[in-house]
This record gives C-alpha cells, structure tokens and sequence, in this order.
C-alpha cells in the first residue's frame, strides 16, 4: 500500500511538470519554465525516495541525495519567482 502511495506521488509530480512545461511550449511565460523544471526535479526526488525506500538495503540511505535534489528544484522554483515574476 505504502509502495502504491509512493508512486502515485512519482506521477502526480511528474505529471505536474508535464502540465506546467507543456504550457510553458504554448505560452511562452519563462515563470511556467522554471516551476515546470522544479516539479521535474521534485519527479526525480519521489522516484530517488522509492528506490530509497523500497529498492536499497536499510543500511543504503539516500537521504541526503533526496534532500539535495529537492532544495536544488526549490532553488530553481524560487529563481523563477523573484527574477521572472516582475517581467511578466
């Protein structure tokens, strides 16, 4: 159940950042980009995170490699909301 729950969120992000940059094709708006490209990196966050939980021995913890890929698409989303936000 839990594995199930883990994967629906894999696709739920995934299917996010399909939406924003399929948008960001048609639109043009560099903000669209940007959290399009956050929720690609929060996509691969979830898949590391079910490798993690459900494909690694317990003493393997990916942890950090989560966490890092997870601050860096913050990173990219706020990058997008301070810079791009003011010239549209």
């Amino acid at each position: 159940m839990y594995l199930l729950i883990n994967v629906l969120g894999v696709l739920t992000a995934a299917l996010c950042a399909g939406l924003l940059l399929r948008a960001y094709g048609r639109v043009g708006k560099r903000l669209l980009l940007w959290c399009g490209v956050c929720f690609a990196g929060l996509t691969v966050a979830n898949v590391v995170l079910v490798v993690d939980l459900w494909m690694t021995p317990p003493e393997i913890s990916l942890y950090r490699v989560r966490l890092l890929i997870t601050v860096a698409s913050m990173f990219v989303m706020l990058y997008g909301l301070v810079f791009e936000s003011e010239q549209s």
